[in-house]
């Protein structure tokens, strides 16, 4: 009975009836009318007309057409209607063989490197299948330091996949973009070395290098929080044994090792050439009158008896040397660039060439006329940029002019604090006006 099926499940008796004399057992679609079913054309015009502004859509509805709407309701018809929003499409995963891929790309990360925050630029290579990772900071991005780290990543690796995947970066690509684009000859160079090709994806498509986009995330919240970098060196060390502490766990995301993983990779990879150069940038630079060149803003002392002389400047992550044609003339620890100081164990020549500047013959003759003029060279010679120049003038002024006058002079300006050389001259001249100088009548009318 009715009474017995509407207390078991829970509804009215009434529904129980209407459901029993329809004679159906599926639900039927409710039949709701739509107020914007029969004006879909007047919305895909006002939609683009109105740039994508669906507020300005109902407005210009109800202005033109005398359609009132809600206005959740015309953005639900809109989804519906695929009127302005891109039709979803399912997500698919990539699948690699071992040793067909790998994927490189960098990061910029705000780091706090020796008790200060920086902007470090985070690069970081995966193997696709395997799922190892290696990852190193930089102050800068060039072409140099793409070589310094994919040198180390694939050492690290012991061999190179078939292809490297990365966006469309001008620092190793150039001339198109996605498959059309080409490596620069030397990044062509680089990976015929070590026997893999680069590609670079579409733009947009950052789920082609999702391999090694994700990890930047995991960067950013595991690797940096709750440690302190003493410098950029201990930072890259300290990212090394974070990479080999992941690269040994269990992974449930994938469900593997990826040093197990990496123990088939292996075997498919091109292995690591026998004999891998350092990376290195040649500079070309001229000694200065120190005995210096300067790399980065930062100086590295080499014989003096190469001043003058146009030498080679060989650059590494860790090491300066420099050379003479075939010679090593000296290596120095490289410091990091912009650091704009003398390297630490330049110093001693710096400081023999410190010191208090001998007088010139200019000062030594000011001196030597008088007391006043000397106190006025040592207020001078306060300023070390410009008080050689200054003293020059003032010895000008001294042949110039009586040297009473100046004499006077200069004793007066010195009683008041004055040193300004302009003002001086001009005290100068109006103590000689009518005496050196020659002025006109008073009934002169010209």
């Amino acid at each position: 009975g009715t009474r017995f099926i509407a207390r078991a499940i829970g509804v009215a008796r009434k529904s129980v009836q209407r459901v029993v004399a329809s004679g159906q057992a599926e639900v039927p679609e409710p039949e709701r009318p739509d107020q914007l079913s029969a004006h879909l054309a007047q919305v895909r015009e006002l939609t683009l007309a109105c740039k994508g502004n669906l507020v300005r859509v109902q407005e210009e509805l109800l202005a033109r057409h005398g359609v009132q709407v809600p206005y959740s309701t015309l953005t639900r018809f809109c989804r519906d209607a695929e009127i302005g929003v891109a039709p979803k499409q399912a997500a698919g995963r990539y699948h690699f063989d071992p040793g067909e891929e790998m994927q490189h790309d960098t990061s910029p990360h705000d780091v706090t490197v020796g008790g200060r925050e920086r902007r470090l630029q985070c690069a970081s290579l995966v193997m696709c299948f395997s799922r190892r990772r290696f990852v190193q900071c930089y102050p800068r991005w060039t072409r140099f330091h793409v070589r310094s780290f994919l040198t180390a990543a694939l050492c690290f690796f012991e061999g190179a996949a078939a292809r490297c995947m990365l966006d469309n970066s001008t620092v190793i690509m150039t001339g198109g973009t996605g498959p059309d684009a080409r490596a620069v000859p030397e990044m062509q160079a680089f990976s015929d070395r070590f026997g893999f090709t680069f590609v670079a994806h579409r733009i947009g498509d950052a789920n082609r290098s999702a391999r090694v986009e994700g990890p930047f995330w995991h960067v950013e919240r595991n690797l940096y929080p709750g440690r302190t970098f003493a410098d950029l060196a201990d930072l890259n060390t300290l990212a090394i044994a974070w990479c080999r502490t992941y690269n040994a766990g269990f992974h449930k995301s994938f469900g593997g090792i990826p040093d197990e993983l990496g123990v088939l990779e292996r075997l498919a990879c091109t292995p690591v050439p026998a004999f891998v150069p350092e990376p290195t940038e040649v500079h070309g630079r001229r000694v200065d009158t120190e005995g210096y060149v300067t790399l980065h803003t930062n100086r590295c002392s080499v014989p003096e008896a190469c001043i003058g002389r146009q030498l080679e400047v060989h650059e590494t992550l860790e090491r300066v040397r420099v050379f003479d044609g075939h010679r090593l003339l000296a290596e120095h620890l490289r410091r990091e660039d912009g650091a704009g100081a003398t390297l630490p164990e330049h110093r001693s020549r710096s400081q023999r060439r410190a010191g208090p500047r001998p007088p010139s013959r200019e000062e030594r003759a000011l001196r030597a006329a008088g007391p006043a003029l000397a106190a006025l060279c040592d207020a001078l010679g306060k300023n070390p940029a410009r008080g050689h120049t200054a003293v020059r003038r003032l010895h000008r002024l001294w042949l110039d002019y009586p040297t009473e006058v100046v004499e006077a002079v200069v004793t007066r300006a010195l009683d008041f604090g004055l040193v300004d050389l302009n003002r001086i001259e001009r005290m100068v001249l109006k103590s000689l006006r009518g005496d050196f100088f020659r002025l006109p009548l008073e009934d002169d009318d010209g």
